[in-house]
Formats: C-alpha cells, sequence, structure tokens
C-alpha cells in the first residue's frame, strides 16, 4: 500500500493520461457536489420546519371552539360553541398520565399608560403551565404562579418590548401600569423567541380577567402539551380522543369540522416528515445516478490504462509479479482518484451552502448544511465506489498472460 515504486507509477499513469482523468474526476466531483447540495438545502427545509416551533412547545394540541355547521341532538347548525372552565376542568382530569401540561386562553386587548407613555397590546389571560407551553423567558422577577390564579390577582407579566415602549430606560418591575383604567403590578418581564409580536403581550390571570371582563367562566381556546412518552401516532390518536370527547361533551357532530377543532404537532410533524421523507429519497436517486455516471468514467479510464499498459503488465507477470499485486495497484489508482476528486467536489458543495447561507429564507430553505456524520458516510461511500469502479479493469490486468502481452503492438 505505501510502496513508493507503485505510487511512482501510479501517478506515471495518470500523467499519461490527464485528459481521461480529469473528465472522470470531473464526472465524480460532480456528482459529489450536487449530492451536497441537494442534501444541504433538504435539510435547511427542515432547519425551516423546525423553526416554527422554536417558540412552542414541539408537543402541543390547540383546542379551538366556532360555530357548528350541522344540526345534531336538536340543536340547530351555526350555534357558537362557548369552552368554559368547566371543560378546561374535563380535559385536565380525564386523560391521568396522558396531559403533560395545560392552560386556558382568553384573549382581551387594552391600551396601556404609564406616565405619559401608552400603546395599544394584545393581553392573553394564562395559567401558570402557559409558560412551558410557550418557552416563555423570565428576564426580570417571575411568571404567574397558582396564587395569582385563585387570588384573582392584579398581577401581570409584560414583553420586553412593552417594557423597552412605555418604559423606556426603567425597569418596568414592580411598577403599576394602568391597562384601561385599571392597574396592575407588574410581577416579571419575559423574552421571547417568537419574534417582536410575541415580545409585545401582556400575561395576566385568566380567573382574574373572567372576573373584570364579564364575571364569567369563559374560555377561548385550550392548550396543552401531551406526554413525550407518547409516539407520535399515539400523540395523534389522543388529539383526535379528545376531539371525539369534546364533541360528544358539547353536543357537536362527530363529523363537524368548525365546532371543535383539535389541532396537534404530532399531525404536522408526521406530514412534514413524510415530504422530507420523499424529498431526500429524490435527493438519494440523483446523488447515487451521478455517483454511478461517475463510476463509470472512473472505470472507463482504469480500462484505457489497463489496455495501453499491457506490455508493462505482461512483463510484470513474467518476473513474478502475482494477480493480487496487479490488482492492488489498479485499486489504489482507481481509489486516488474517486478519493481525490470526491472531496474536492465535497468541499466545494460545503463552500457554496455557506455562501447560500439563509439568503434562501423565503423559499424556505434556512441555514443549509451537512453534518458531520453525512460526511463520514460520504467518504466510505466516495472509497466503495472507488474500488467498484476499479476492480473490473483490476482482474482484466491480473489475467493477462505474458506471452499474449509481449506480443501486444
Amino acid at each position: 500500500m505505501f510502496d513508493r515504486d507503485r505510487w511512482s507509477e501510479i501517478f506515471e499513469a495518470i500523467g499519461k493520461n490527464k485528459l481521461r482523468t480529469f473528465l472522470s474526476g470531473f464526472t465524480v466531483a460532480l456528482g459529489i457536489l450536487i449530492f451536497t447540495i441537494l442534501l444541504g438545502l433538504g435539510n435547511g427545509l427542515l432547519n425551516s420546519f423546525l423553526s416554527s416551533f422554536v417558540d412552542d412547545a414541539q408537543n402541543g394540541i390547540f383546542i379551538r371552539s366556532g360555530n357548528t355547521s350541522k344540526a345534531y341532538k336538536g340543536f340547530q347548525e351555526n350555534r357558537k360553541i362557548q369552552f368554559k372552565n368547566e371543560d378546561l376542568e374535563f380535559v385536565k382530569n380525564n386523560y391521568p398520565g396522558q396531559v403533560e401540561f395545560i392552560t386556558p386562553r382568553v384573549y382581551r386587548g387594552g391600551t396601556a399608560k404609564y406616565k405619559k407613555e401608552s400603546g395599544t397590546y394584545n393581553i392573553r389571560a394564562v395559567s401558570p403551565d402557559h409558560q412551558y407551553l410557550e418557552k416563555t423567558i423570565m428576564m426580570k422577577g417571575r411568571y404567574l404562579n397558582q396564587a395569582d390564579i385563585n387570588d384573582r390577582t392584579k398581577n401581570i407579566v409584560i414583553g420586553r418590548l412593552v417594557e423597552k415602549d412605555l418604559f423606556k430606560k426603567e425597569s418596568a418591575l414592580g411598577k403599576m401600569l394602568d391597562i384601561d383604567g385599571i392597574p396592575y403590578k407588574i410581577i416579571g418581564v419575559f423574552q421571547d423567541s417568537g419574534g417582536d409580536n410575541e415580545e409585545r403581550l401582556i400575561y395576566i390571570s385568566y380567573k382574574t380577567v373572567q372576573l373584570l371582563y364579564g364575571n364569567n367562566d369563559h374560555v377561548n381556546q385550550i392548550n396543552l402539551s401531551y406526554n413525550m412518552a407518547m409516539s407520535t401516532e399515539q400523540a395523534i390518536a389522543f388529539s383526535k380522543k379528545i376531539e371525539e370527547d369534546l364533541k360528544e361533551r358539547l353536543k357537536v357532530a362527530p363529523e363537524d369540522q368548525s365546532g371543535v377543532r383539535v389541532e396537534s404537532f404530532a399531525e404536522d410533524i408526521k406530514d412534514t416528515m413524510v415530504i422530507l421523507g420523499g424529498i431526500y429519497m429524490i435527493i438519494f436517486v440523483i446523488g447515487i445516478g451521478t455517483l454511478i455516471s461517475g463510476v463509470i468514467g472512473i472505470g472507463n479510464i482504469m480500462t484505457f490504462s489497463v489496455k495501453e499498459r499491457t506490455k508493462e503488465l505482461g512483463i510484470r507477470k513474467a518476473l513474478g509479479a502475482s494477480p493480487r499485486s496487479i490488482i492492488a495497484m489498479v485499486l489504489q489508482e482507481s481509489v486516488l482518484i474517486t478519493s481525490i476528486a470526491g472531496y474536492l467536489g465535497l468541499i466545494l458543495g460545503i463552500l457554496v451552502l455557506k455562501l447560500i447561507g439563509n439568503n434562501l429564507e423565503k423559499f424556505f430553505i434556512l441555514n443549509p448544511k451537512v453534518d458531520t456524520g453525512v460526511i463520514m458516510v460520504a467518504t466510505m461511500v466516495l472509497i466503495f465506489f472507488g474500488l467498484l469502479a476499479g476492480y473490473i479493469p483490476a482482474r482484466r490486468a491480473a489475467r493477462i498472460k505474458p506471452i499474449i502481452a509481449l506480443r501486444d503492438e
């Protein structure tokens, strides 16, 4: 393997066939380049999909209500379905071991004022579990706790940009904020990876809002996360079970798609993975196709090389060279061409992906790249194809009979 004379002969043979060597190496490099770029773009699509979950729990289930589209059990169609606290408790207690976190949402809007500054903001009335479902990061103070719910306190948690808008360079923690004429105490300031809109929210106890705005127990939405021990299929079945039970509880027809709607990230993940699986399959087929074309090119150059060196190989055999040594020499040459060309294509592909960066974000391709594991696999594939490309001409070279080779002109 490390015989200096053999390597000298290999480089000499390559030097005599520069054009054919370049063209074959170019085919391999182009195949790896295309494969790397396509795989990186596929990973960019996956990254774009995962980024949509960056500010929410990936095991989330969202339960929304609307107007019924069908008459059912004596109730007319177009009936408004209104969730209440008892529906929240039903979901919370009816599925032991399956619900991880759960929170209601009651939506409000209001004008917040501090000194001379004011602004209109969306208000979410929630429970303490909302922090984990929304992946809220506390910068100052604390989040809402169960005492805030039970005591219906006028404590609020504001987003980073609410503090920036209204308090400028002051710290908002502990200050009183007037919202629609009602004073609230700021107990925390949060940040959120979901962007500016998420950081211009105000969180308050849902029971406080129910008391102050309508003195009712109405809930707009119920969000929960399922036990992560569930498989994707089990999570999808769980969300469908919740939907069936709530429709039965609220007298909504089973086939009614608008009265009660239950959406699960598990379904989105499954659908997206099917699409991405198809994309990766296409990438695999194209990549293998281009590599096979490179293998054929390498095989051709090695065939020509063996044919041109027939007399030389015959002399080697006449002087006692074993078929194994001749096969090893031809295979080394094949692996050398394939490896160098393949690595050049791989490096160029990685550089192209780095240049692309996030420039294709509007096409839902975010941070396209290939990981180290893929590079290692690509290396092994290159070596295998290099051996495969050289094996047939190597066997042909090993079978050359000295007497026939010496007659070759």
